[in-house]
């Protein structure tokens, strides 16, 4: 089509819009999600944890990273970089010509569109006379008239201009790709499109060999062969199995290193442990990168000093373990719901899981089973423990250690001096205190408080933290005390009411009979009215003179038929009201219930909670706990645990569960396990009574039909069909 416009980038200036937008396509988001955060403010947390968190690994390590590092730093000069590319080559796109050229043949010539033949050739030869470079004539600007004087002479390039804009076809074609040929930075970007699809593809091979918790899919597949061999486990092999994770094999893990000096520094170590089952020929527990694992786990535990290099691999090792032994609950919990429900098999046992849960709190407190829990507070040592567990403490836990006197605390910890006790108390005062408060119930049920076989289960659990602090632990201690002395003074009242209504038989009995009526008046709270001053024993015979005298009353005037439907219509009211504000109730809970789960579902809460006091673990760690319920006498699981990852100062969870098929009495136990502190589990019973299920209705009330109503129907349908035969028979 004449008059097309078209553009000829012959000095290839249309790539740096494309190399512009590409930069910036880089560089703003990666401004936004690696520029180093603001380092004072990292700083003034780890200023504000001093005092507590002082003496912990993670913090020493955490301190000597911020003061070290220049990865900051080579982010930050990495990020200028880019961005000062990314607008030299703004600057320059902004300077670039577009070159828009509109060719027009009778432009060229100087004519009028539509000029006949000869006037183009006249022009021609005048222009040519002009230009030609034999004439001393400008050589290009004579290659312009000439393809100009064929474009309108010759047929087909006429043709090709009318139509296409142009008189060489081939032109318009090649000059698509002309600027590969004028510019090197094209043929650049050519060659690097196959760059983003080999770096997203290394990128999925690496990804897919990971489950959604960043762990290797075959130490998943490790840890259920293990669990499912070994239903019980303890805690020596299940170290064991911990330890062969693929995440410290070099050749699954590029992190995980074999050193050549692990030949002579980890049998050293052996030796020095002890019997760690070295001989144990059972792949992959035989393999060295197992062996090491184990090695230094156990080492971390007994808090052994180890060399240099060692200590790298140590702190490698300790930091990967925590989720590793998350994934081994999950896995075990897995295989528990595949034995509920499809059976064949043996589920893994609490105390497998519960062991997973221990050493949990073992790697993350640098401590073994058997330690005490004060050894995980600063300046405790093994000489120590002997002053708290004398006969005149008696410290055993961190509670009791709370619990005690200020002087006599004191007195125990002489062994300190005053800034250690100051820092001895300020970090047992950071120490978690959780209260935790169960309902029991059954949802979407008309009786919420009736659990029957085969229903399901919520058991709400509300969580509350507080410091461990001596008030708290008071508050604590008195409500249970008032609870016990509650429970005390109602069996004493009954068992004194009845021991003095049995003697006041005794002594009524021996008296005279013809009083019989007032010595068996009682009062409400179960005393004899004998027992009670004279005055109130005289109103009471009076009340119960007025009472005889009206009953005899109404025994010989009784009401009247309209009067007592009055009294039964009144009642009846009353009761329905009462049902009416007992399902208001009931309706307002479960819509409040319902709006909770629904902020739950779509809340995103923080996995920030507190940091754990950890003097050997190498990362900073926060406060989470697994939450369940299980049934100890006979070792099972009654609900999944749930990790609560979120708890700062109140968390509800809900465990659900079915209720057992049988009816009768159950006792079970509601467990909290904190997965960083040792001594700091609660174990909460739970007792569930189980009815039998109500039966289902055959036939329900509301359609039950009378059979006069069904013959009135037919009636009507016979009616209905005879009336509509007679008004066709007069149409007709």
């Amino acid at each position: 089509m004449a008059g097309q416009q078209f553009q000829y980038d012959d000095s290839g200036n249309t790539f740096f819009y494309f190399l512009t937008s590409f930069v910036g396509l880089i560089v703003i988001p990666a401004t936004y999600y690696l520029w180093p955060r603001d380092q004072n403010a990292e700083q003034l947390r780890l200023k504000s944890l001093r005092r507590v968190h002082g003496r912990c690994l993670w913090y020493r390590l955490r301190l000597m990273k911020s003061q070290q590092s220049i990865v900051p730093t080579l982010k930050k000069a990495a990020l200028l970089f880019g961005w000062a590319v990314f607008l030299l080559l703004s600057y320059k796109v902004s300077k670039l010509d577009r070159e828009y050229q509109e060719y027009n043949p009778y432009e060229v010539l100087n004519l009028d569109p539509g000029a006949s033949l000869s006037e183009i050739k006249k022009q021609y030869h005048v222009l040519s006379l002009k230009y030609h470079p034999d004439k001393g004539g400008d050589e290009a600007a004579f290659m312009r008239i000439a393809k100009a004087y064929a474009a309108l002479t010759n047929e087909q390039s006429r043709q090709n201009w009318e139509i296409y804009g142009n008189p060489d076809v081939s032109a318009v074609i090649s000059n698509h790709f002309q600027y590969t040929q004028l510019s090197p930075f094209p043929r650049i970007a050519h060659f690097s499109l196959p760059v983003p699809s080999l770096a997203q593809g290394t990128w999925w091979y690496r990804s897919i060999r990971y489950s959604g918790d960043q762990i290797l899919i075959n130490t998943t597949q490790l840890f259920m062969h293990f669990m499912y061999k070994t239903p019980n486990m303890n805690m020596k092999r299940l170290v064991m199995v911990l330890t062969a994770a693929f995440e410290f094999d070099p050749r699954s893990n590029k992190e995980a290193t074999i050193r050549p000096t692990d030949n002579t520094e980890v049998p050293q170590l052996i030796r020095e442990l002890g019997n760690i089952n070295v001989k144990k020929k059972e792949p992959p527990f035989c393999y060295p990168y197992s062996l090491k694992a184990r090695v230094l786990v156990l080492a971390h535990l007994a808090r052994m000093d180890v060399s240099e290099e060692l200590d790298e691999d140590q702190r490698f090792v300790v930091r990967k373990t925590p989720p590793l032994l998350q994934e081994m609950i999950n896995v075990g919990c897995q295989l528990t719901m595949m034995a509920n429900s499809r059976g064949g098999f043996h589920a893994p046992r609490l105390v497998t899981i519960e062991n997973c849960m221990k050493l949990t709190q073992m790697i993350v407190q640098g401590l073994q089973e058997s330690k005490s829990p004060l050894l995980q507070l600063p300046h405790f040592e093994e000489e120590h423990l002997r002053y708290c567990i004398s006969k005149k403490y008696k410290v055993r836990s961190l509670q009791d250690l709370v619990s005690l006197k200020d002087s006599d605390r004191r007195s125990m910890l002489r062994f300190l001096g005053e800034e250690k006790y100051d820092e001895v108390m300020a970090v047992l005062g950071s120490f978690p205190h959780i209260t935790m408060d169960t309902k029991l119930q059954v949802l979407d049920d008309e009786d919420s408080n009736n659990i029957t076989a085969g229903s399901i289960v919520t058991v709400t659990v509300t969580l509350t933290r507080k410091r461990m602090s001596l008030p708290n632990l008071i508050c604590l201690f008195v409500k249970q005390a008032d609870s016990s002395k509650s429970k005390a003074k109602v069996w004493q009242n009954k068992s004194k009411g009845a021991k003095k209504t049995a003697k006041s038989k005794k002594k009524k009995l021996t008296k005279k009979k013809a009083t019989p009526a007032p010595t068996k008046a009682k009062q409400a709270n179960g005393n004899v009215a004998g027992n009670v001053p004279a005055a109130a024993a005289k109103e009471e015979d009076d009340e119960a003179s007025d009472k005889g005298s009206e009953s005899d009353d109404g025994d010989a005037n009784k009401d009247s038929p309209s009067e007592r439907d009055d009294d039964s219509d009144k009642q009846s009211d009353t009761e329905v009201d009462e049902m009416a504000g007992d399902d208001e109730e009931e309706w307002e809970a479960l819509q409040q219930s319902i709006q909770r789960r629904e902020r739950a579902l779509l809340e995103t809460k923080s996995k920030v909670t507190h940091p754990v006091y950890s003097l050997y673990f190498p990362e900073e760690k926060q406060e989470w706990w697994w939450l369940y319920i299980a049934d100890r006498r006979d070792q099972t699981l009654i609900s999944m645990p749930y990790h609560v990852c979120t708890l700062k100062d109140t968390e509800e969870v809900e465990l659900k569960f079915p209720a057992p098929s049988k009816t009768g009495n159950y006792q079970y136990s509601v467990i909290l396990r904190s997965d960083s502190y040792m001594g700091l589990d609660q174990i909460k019973p739970l007792k569930l009574e189980v009815h039998e299920a109500k039966a289902m209705l055959d036939n329900h009330p509301q359609w039950d039909i009378p059979d006069t109503e069904e013959e009135d129907e037919e009636q009507e349908d016979s009616d209905g069909i005879e009336e509509s035969e007679d008004d066709d028979e007069d149409n007709d």
